[in-house]
């Protein structure tokens, strides 16, 4: 067998782990679940989306992967009991976020209140109408710790809430379960909030609780059912007779919003890549430490023939020029991997950022601010460029130059990772604490301060150098035993399934789903007009 079959070979491995997990994570609370809900006349979370949505038009969901592996002591928490994504419902782009009940009857645990708050950080920032599907048993109580007060914590959607409202952005809510106590603000707080007849309810207090609190002995359909709201407290708009009815409701009303501003970015006649998914898994080695042209890769992205690079000769470890996707102009910044040679006949690392490249991306990022093009990161980064040579010729001034450029861009960023992610290289290239509008990984990637050989050897160094100075001398089988319990843990906090459950990135994506990604978040962008003028401050030159 030859090298470029085993290294297809392992791509489809990870490719089938990927879609192995999304699998699961469909089924919820699992299929003994998804029958009780059917039996109270419900449909789950994930067929109301595929009810709500516009046949044929892809669902971008994010987050799918949150909260993988955590909760373990809970039962496990599958996409953090919520589904969020970018659907589009009557002709019109939007945000959806609707509770799963079938894990652990939609309570809220703390990754479901960050994917939460993640989804209308999209609305917002994107100025999408967002739907609220809601059925939820409120707060997970044993973690209401790390749930309930905090800045980023389950109150700050409200606050959001008030901030989309005050900004025209339309919330739509169906009550379609349980909206228990905190919970409830959100749908009332929604420009409109319907609730399905005998499966929906609304309060502060369950029935339960108020017999505890004031002695009143009274059912939760009396206290907060759909009659209740509709015809007597007036909280809620209109009641349906069941799940179908209530999100016909909702294609009505976004049936007739009105057309909103556009960013203006530019699309022409979407064009198919020079080379194919199949020529991508030949191209790209799934082996982190071996070099390949980053080129051949973009040529698997882009529309054929669209690639205009920019000072290709200078800078080379990093891939400037502007490029469409799916029609869409973008500008990218790409980790070059392979090795390059400069004028002068030095050779340079690929994936390591050097004084020059940084320059030249700062330069690039600030011409796309201009001319009013996206940007798209492509990350396959081992750091910036260490040693006295980089330090006498200013490598932290060119990388706060690119760091700048990059933090102050007012065109829309989005963020790839294909390969490592490591350090202050993640930051440089749009890591998730500089605002991508999406950023999501391939099953190939890897993210963490540096890489796992690298730091399981330094921290091997000072778990010894404690163990001497505690009086304590180990063997070297022993020190062989210590290595490599440290590198199992630290490669498991590598995979980009870690990343995904704590939502660094947005999800993992099959390759060939990535231009349909950047197209969607293109889209979903050119919804909202730049308002602000890209300025980048003090930087020293």
């Amino acid at each position: 067998m030859d090298k470029t079959n085993t290294n297809q070979e392992k791509h489809l491995s990870l490719v089938k782990e990927l879609q192995e997990k999304i699998k699961q994570v469909k089924l919820g609370g699992g299929e003994k679940r998804i029958a009780k809900e059917h039996a109270k006349g419900k449909l789950t979370a994930r067929e109301r989306i595929d009810y709500l949505l516009d046949e044929g038009v892809h669902f971008l969901e994010v987050g799918a992967l949150a909260a993988d592996g955590m909760y373990e002591e809970e039962g496990g928490c599958p996409s953090a009991g919520v589904i969020t994504g970018i659907g589009q419902v009557s002709g019109r782009m939007c945000v959806i976020v609707a509770n799963d009940a079938t894990v652990k009857a939609g309570a809220w645990f703390p990754m479901t209140a960050k994917k939460n708050l993640r989804a209308q950080e999209i609305a917002m920032e994107n100025r999408l109408p967002i739907i609220y599907l809601v059925d939820s048993a409120g707060v997970f109580l044993p973690k209401q710790n790390e749930i309930f007060p905090d800045k980023e914590h389950f109150g700050r959607q409200f606050r959001n809430n008030a901030k989309m409202s005050s900004m025209g952005i339309v919330q739509i809510a169906a009550i379609m379960g349980s909206c228990v106590a905190g919970g409830a603000y959100l749908p009332i707080m929604s420009d409109e909030a319907m609730i399905v007849d005998k499966t929906g309810s609304i309060f502060l207090a369950g029935s339960y609780l108020v017999k505890a609190a004031i002695g009143e002995t009274v059912d939760n359909e009396t206290l907060g059912g759909a009659t209740t709201h509709c015809e007597i407290s007036g909280v809620t708009d209109n009641k349906y007779g069941d799940d179908k009815d209530c999100l016909e409701a909702i294609k009505g009303i976004f049936s007739t919003l009105g057309a909103n501003d556009k960013a203006g970015f530019d699309k022409v006649e979407a064009k198919g890549p020079s080379k194919s998914i199949e020529e991508l898994f030949e191209i790209f080695p799934t082996d982190r430490v071996k070099p390949y042209d980053m080129h051949e890769v973009l040529d698997c992205l882009i529309d054929a023939g669209s690639f205009d690079e920019y000072k290709p000769g200078f800078g080379q470890t990093l891939v400037c020029g502007t490029a469409r996707i799916e029609g869409w102009a973008v500008g990218i910044i790409a980790n070059q991997r392979k090795m390059v040679k400069t004028k002068k006949g030095e050779m340079q690392m690929g994936g390591v950022i050097y004084s020059d490249s940084a320059d030249k991306a700062a330069r690039f990022i600030m011409n796309c601010n201009q001319r009013k093009i996206p940007l798209l990161f492509i990350q396959d980064v081992s750091g910036f460029m260490v040693g006295s040579r980089a330090e006498h010729g200013g490598i932290i001034k060119d990388g706060a130059k690119m760091v700048n450029a990059m933090a102050n861009s007012v065109v829309p960023k989005f963020t790839l990772i294909i390969g490592n992610s490591y350090g202050a290289g993640n930051y440089a290239m749009c890591g998730k604490a500089y605002d991508p509008r999406l950023i999501f990984s391939w099953p190939t990637a890897q993210m963490a301060v540096m890489s796992g050989a690298s730091a399981a050897k330094t921290l091997l160094q000072i778990k010894v150098a404690s163990l001497k100075k505690a009086g304590k001398e180990i063997s070297k089988e022993e020190e062989a035993k210590l290595l490599k319990e440290i590198t199992d843990k630290y490669n498991e906090e590598l995979s980009p399934y870690y990343a995904a459950a704590r939502l660094w990135v947005d999800g993992v994506i099959h390759p060939k789903n990535t231009r349909s990604m950047i197209a969607k978040g293109i889209d979903a962008a050119n919804h909202a007009p730049i308002t602000e003028r890209f300025n980048v401050g003090v930087i020293q030159t």
